[in-house]
C-alpha cells in the first residue's frame, strides 16, 4: 500500500494499544496518510488507499504480470482481494475504538476480464447499511474509463475487541 498525501497524524510505528484507541475512520485515514504502518498483506497485493469518509473508501491498483493467470488475464483472486480489501476498509471507517468487524461473506460477480493493458483500476468499497452487529457493504472494479469490470457484496461482524 502506498500513501496518498502524509499527514504525520501518528507515528508509522503506532503500537496495537494505542490502536485500539482509535475509531475505525481514524485507523483507516492513517492508513491513508502513512502515519500507520498497513499489514504484510498490502506488500504482497500493492495498492493505493485512498484518504477515506465514513463509510466510503476508495483504492487504485494496477495489476501486475504476476498476477495474471494461463490466459493472461488478471487472477479472479486478485480482483476478489481488492474488493474485500475496499469493502472492509469501509466497513473499518464506521467502528468506534474497540470495535473489529471480521468480514462474515463476500461475493464477487466478474462482468468483463482485466489485463495488463487495463491500467490502473479503482475500486470503491462503500457502506449500504450499519446496524448494531452487521455491516452490509458493496464494492466496484471501474477502469480509468468508468467500465464497470466486477462488482461485489460483502457482510462483516461488529464484535468488541477483547482486551
Amino acid at each position: 500500500m502506498t500513501t496518498a498525501t502524509p499527514t504525520g497524524a501518528r507515528n508509522a510505528t503506532a503500537s496495537i494499544s494505542e490502536l485500539t484507541e482509535c475509531s475505525g475512520l481514524e485507523l483507516v485515514a492513517g492508513l491513508a496518510d502513512g502515519s500507520i504502518r498497513p499489514p504484510s498483506m498490502a506488500e504482497t497485493i500493492p495498492f493505493t488507499l485512498l484518504p477515506p469518509e465514513e463509510g466510503r473508501v476508495g483504492l487504485r491498483a494496477t495489476p501486475e504480470l504476476r498476477f495474471c493467470n494461463l490466459t493472461n488475464t488478471v487472477h479472479g483472486g486478485w480482483i476478489m482481494t481488492m474488493l474485500d480489501t475496499a469493502m472492509a476498509l469501509a466497513a473499518q471507517t464506521t467502528l468506534l475504538p474497540g470495535e473489529v468487524c471480521p468480514s462474515h461473506e463476500t461475493s464477487v460477480k466478474f462482468v468483463r476480464p482485466i489485463s495488463i493493458g487495463s491500467g490502473e483500476m479503482h475500486v470503491i468499497g462503500h457502506v449500504v447499511s450499519r446496524g448494531r452487529t452487521v455491516i452490509t457493504l458493496e464494492g466496484r472494479i471501474e477502469d480509468a474509463e468508468g467500465r464497470l469490470h466486477a462488482h461485489g457484496t460483502s457482510t462483516c461482524l461488529i464484535v468488541r475487541r477483547r482486551s
